[in-house]
């Protein structure tokens, strides 16, 4: 196998990984645990099925600490085609996103702490920290939707990137690129007109699949190489 292919299959790999991370914390915990606009209940379900939630704390802590191994595993498939966008892409995909995934799983666990009623919060009453604990779960929301820049901003280099190097076809760089600027679209409709958060995203659903077209790609098909051209003797 040829090292660029290996690398790209490596990627892939990992790239996958957060199939089995993002997804837990993100999407079934909310659908599962929290009732809109009801506080009590949100609190009451997260008491009573603390293990899910501490799953999903830990699912933000690996999804971040994946995403900066993922950068690192592109950054080797790229660099040689442009060490500078491969660089961009590191920043952005990595530096900027982990770090909101682990600030994240803070407010988690503070929510966390807040539904069971640990002994040194009775000063509160019940409702007066199920309203606390839904402000910490609103925090994550916010910094879910802040971190959808990143995760659209980082797909701009990585689409150049693939474009570039002839290792991929081109429709999956030109839907990376989509995919990015539905991120970035979904990030700035959730902080500037949330009241249109939910129809936009909606709206946009279908070109977050770009990611998972490449990823699948580079698990099934992997990078294909170019053979040197041989000089006429």
């Amino acid at each position: 196998m040829h090292p660029t292919d290996k690398a790209a299959r490596v990627a892939g790999a990992v790239y996958l990984s957060l199939v089995f991370t993002a997804p837990l914390r993100l999407i079934y915990i909310p659908s599962t645990l929290f009732v809109q606009g009801n506080a009590t209940a949100t609190a009451n379900n997260i008491a009573a099925h603390e293990w899910l939630f501490r799953f999903g704390i830990v699912g933000d802590l690996l999804t971040g600490t994946i995403s900066i191994f993922l950068v690192l595993a592109f950054y080797r498939l790229f660099k040689a085609v442009d060490q500078n966008q491969a660089t961009l892409m590191v920043i952005l995909g990595g530096l900027m996103v982990a770090p909101i995934y682990f600030l994240n799983s803070l407010n988690d666990a503070a929510a966390l702490l807040l539904a069971r009623g640990a002994d040194f919060l009775s000063v509160f009453q019940k409702p007066q920290r199920d309203a606390i604990a839904m402000l910490f779960l609103r925090l994550h929301h916010h910094g879910v939707v802040a971190n959808e820049i990143f995760w659209g901003l980082w797909l701009f280099p990585l689409a150049l990137l693939v474009l570039k190097s002839g290792f991929f076809p081109r429709f999956l760089g030109v839907w990376l690129i989509i995919n990015g600027f539905a991120y970035v679209i979904d990030s700035f409709t959730g902080l500037l007109l949330p009241q249109y958060e939910d129809m936009v995203s909606n709206i946009m659903f279908p070109a977050l699949f770009g990611e998972l077209a490449f990823m699948l790609w580079l698990v099934i098909k992997g990078a294909k190489v170019q053979p040197l051209a041989v000089a006429p003797a």
